[in-house]
């Protein structure tokens, strides 16, 4: 189990910390909701969380196939409702994988995207497409 405890600090921002390691993350209402947008919103956080669970998780099955994944980037786009209530609408996914798409593993890693956790956890209703890149053979 892990403990993440924050502070509301004003003006539309708030201090979290993670217990473990002690390191804090600041955040701040995005600009289209009344704050600054000077830090990770709430719901930034949450594509943040989706791009990293399916790097991490990525990682984790490369290794039962010998392979490092170092330089794998990974890009999400966050997209808003237009009605009410606010929410995610819309996760787009795009990663650049360091291996090629004919590397024995390939088949197993794509099929790991959909596998994270934090993909489980989000709602049905958020559309969460996913465009993969291989390097080149």
């Amino acid at each position: 189990m892990v403990k993440i405890t924050g502070e509301y600090q004003g003006d539309l921002r708030c201090v979290a910390l993670h217990e473990p390691s002690g390191n804090t993350l600041p955040t701040d209402a995005p600009k289209d909701n009344q704050g600054r947008g000077e830090a990770f919103s709430p719901t930034d956080l949450v594509a943040t969380a989706l791009g990293t669970c399916v790097a991490t998780t990525m990682a984790i099955a490369s290794r039962k196939h010998g392979i490092e994944l170092k330089g794998l980037r990974f890009e999400v786009t966050k997209e808003m409702s237009t009605d009410s209530p606010r929410r995610i609408a819309r996760l787009e996914m795009t990663i650049w994988m360091p291996i090629a798409e004919s590397h024995p593993a390939a088949k197993a890693l794509a099929a790991v995207v959909r596998a994270c956790p934090v993909h489980h956890s989000l709602d049905a209703s958020i559309d969460k497409p996913v465009t993969i890149h291989w390097a080149a053979a």
